[in-house]
């Protein structure tokens, strides 16, 4: 036994030193690999966050994602609601993550000799047991292409996680500002109500009187009535929302209160649509380049340690030359090429969804301060009214038709300012930035 492990280690030793020798004619891994990988597969204790630094640092895209910075003010009502939407995720894109980070980590061996046990049955019915090595010479960069698919699998992973994250906050973010509209839809609701119900009971007195028509009262009445449904669908809508927003966080945030400024613009930072498909054309050229070296023949050093022992070198290939061998190569070259034209038209996508958001953010500002322009000067007219109402020079109903414009135009006001908020956060969510990209 101890000569069939002398007679292994002697195999895996001509193994890599054969490797070593055809390396600068296209091996499986080069220098630089080979060193790096012996360091880091030397400390078993520490070689999977090692080797997870090592891709964190060396890799622009993760850099990139970690280097964002959140657009929520800190201690603002966003910030908060964030934070415990956050602490209550589920993280399934994380799992996703760390398994594609511990492929990597196994890929990144993947250039060390393979050894494995062959256990045969000769025709005298004994066993012959014998230890298989094998270890890849030239394989014009399969093994190389795998890492780096690998590594690349890890950066879209990353990409998947940020925007799983950025899209759970504005989801969380939406459902808040829901809230925060139906509060101050239920606010001027109410204050409607009290108002025209001021003016039923005066109307309610001049029909009494014998003063005004019923049919006045009756359409005042009407009034009322769908006020007060608005005010109970406002609260409604609002209680839900809150409800909504508390099962996906940690904690009541029924009590959170206030819509600050959000600082977005268009390049803040590259979207994560951008980013996500930079980190897949990444590993759209490593697959391609697994591919190419899948369609030529390679070189491969093994043997088996036993009974019989022997090594050799033999040519392997996976597919058999043929006359259609250099169309299926270019066609894997054309990959490489599809990949970066899908780049291209993400980042023309993301361009113009940011074009969009700013055209739309911009007309919706514009209208909330036309709109807000225009509640004043509803509230003046109001105001001239209700003095002539009360000189007597003016019906009750005359007001009541000025006071709905007011009215009208106060919910107009609202539902532009929050619309504008809405889009600031979707614009966010776009390039990634609802979350610090270190916390993720």
């Amino acid at each position: 036994m101890g000569q069939c492990r002398l007679k292994a280690a002697a195999m895996c030793a001509s193994a890599l030193m054969l490797t070593g020798c055809l390396s600068d004619i296209g091996g499986n891994a080069d220098a630089t690999d080979v060193v790096a990988m012996q360091s880091t597969s030397g400390n078993t204790a520490t070689s999977n966050p090692t080797h997870s630094d090592k891709i964190n640092a060396e890799s622009v895209i993760i850099q990139g994602l970690i280097a964002r910075r959140s657009v929520l003010p800190a201690g603002s009502a966003y910030s908060r609601v964030a934070t415990a939407v956050l602490a209550a995720n589920a993280r399934s894109a994380e799992s996703d993550l760390r398994a594609a980070q511990l492929r990597a980590r196994a890929a990144s061996k993947n250039w060390l000799p393979s050894i494995g046990p062959n256990v045969s049955l000769t025709s005298l019915g004994a066993v012959v047991a014998n230890l298989v090595v094998e270890q890849v010479i030239y394989d014009n960069g399969r093994k190389k292409g795998e890492r780096e698919f690998a590594v690349a699998d890890v950066e879209v992973a990353a990409v998947a996680l940020a925007s799983d994250t950025n899209s759970r906050v504005r989801t969380g973010l939406d459902l808040y500002i829901t809230a925060v509209e139906a509060r101050e839809t239920l606010v001027l609701a109410t204050k409607s109500a009290k108002d025209i119900g001021h003016f039923e009971w005066v109307m309610q007195q001049r029909v009494e009187g014998g003063i005004s028509d019923s049919s006045d009262l009756h359409i005042l009445r009407q009034k009322l009535l769908e006020i007060r449904a608005s005010q109970a669908a406002a609260a409604e809508t609002a209680a839900t929302a809150i409800a909504e927003l508390n099962a996906m966080a940690i904690g009541d945030l029924g009590d959170v209160r206030g819509t600050p400024d959000l600082p977005v613009r268009a390049g803040l930072a590259q979207p994560l649509s951008v980013t996500q498909s930079e980190a897949e054309k990444i590993r759209a050229i490593a697959a391609a380049k697994i591919d190419r070296a899948g369609q030529l023949p390679g070189l491969v050093a093994g043997g088996t340690v036993g009974e019989g022992s022997s090594l050799g070198i033999a040519l392997q290939s996976e597919n058999l030359l043929g006359l259609g061998t250099g169309d299926r190569l270019r066609a894997i070259e054309a990959t490489s090429e599809a990949a970066g034209r899908r780049v291209a038209q993400a980042t023309e996508d993301a361009n113009r969804k940011l074009r969009k958001f700013e055209g739309q953010i911009a007309a919706k500002e514009r209208q909330a301060a036309e709109a807000a322009g225009l509640t004043a000067q509803a509230k003046q007219n109001l105001d001239v009214f209700q003095a002539q109402y009360d000189a007597g020079q003016r019906q009750v109903m005359d007001v009541v038709g000025v006071y709905e414009t007011f009215a009208r135009q106060q919910e107009a006001e609202v539902e532009l300012k929050y619309d504008a908020i809405r889009l600031r956060v979707a614009m966010a969510e776009l390039l990634g930035v609802l979350a610090d990209g270190s916390a993720i």
